[in-house]
């Protein structure tokens, strides 16, 4: 802890810039992932495509930095694409669930009382399925700030590259100045999305 104390400032950036490249990734692995858990919940190819994503989020997260390093290069935008791709799985399988979890008497009441495909989707469906995908981000999000730690090894600036560092010059103090902060902040967004889950559970009550 007295790494943290006489180095506040560098741990807040390094904290800061881990905040932000899984903030970004998850916003660029939502943009794909809900259009296609939506379909995945309406189609009979839900579960070899999941059963494909899960492949994917099966590999070391070190080889595929290395594998997209000579393509993308080092450092941020190839961090964000990796923990993108890794949170396919968890998210995808998550929104296909709820959506497909949606009862079917609520949609054909639904449809019954005149309402159209995007107004049964917007009041109906995306309720119902809401608090399951909540879940999935939880859990994505979570799963996203621990490999970020990973993503110091090709450059990218976050609480990872206190961790390497440490490692490298044999360092514990260093080393708990990059964990610490990482797990505390994977237990804080845990809480958050958590509590959001609840609430949108007990909309649908």
């Amino acid at each position: 802890m007295s790494y943290i104390v006489q180095n506040g400032a560098e741990v807040g950036a390094l904290a800061f810039d881990h905040i932000l490249l899984v903030l970004t990734a998850l916003a660029a692995a939502l943009l794909v992932a809900a259009p296609i858990g939506v379909a995945a919940a309406r189609k009979r190819y839900a579960a070899p495509l999941i059963t494909l994503l899960g492949a994917l989020y099966t590999i070391p997260s070190l080889a595929l930095l290395a594998f997209l390093v000579p393509y993308t290069g080092l450092g941020f935008w190839t961090a964000v694409i990796v923990l993108a791709a890794y949170a396919q799985f968890i998210l995808v399988r998550n929104i296909a669930a709820g959506f497909a979890g949606v009862p079917t008497a609520q949609i054909e009441t639904a449809r019954a009382l005149g309402m159209n495909a995007r107004q049964c989707f917007l009041q109906i469906e995306l309720p119902f399925a809401l608090p399951v995908a909540i879940g999935g981000i939880r859990i994505a999000t979570v799963s996203m700030i621990a490999i970020a730690t990973v993503a110091a090894y090709i450059g990218a600036q976050d609480l990872g590259t206190l961790i390497f560092n440490g490692l490298n010059e044999h360092y514990t103090q260093e080393i708990l100045a990059g964990s610490i902060p990482a797990a505390l902040l994977a237990i804080l967004a845990d809480g958050l999305l958590r509590t959001v889950e609840r609430r949108a559970q007990r909309r649908i009550a």
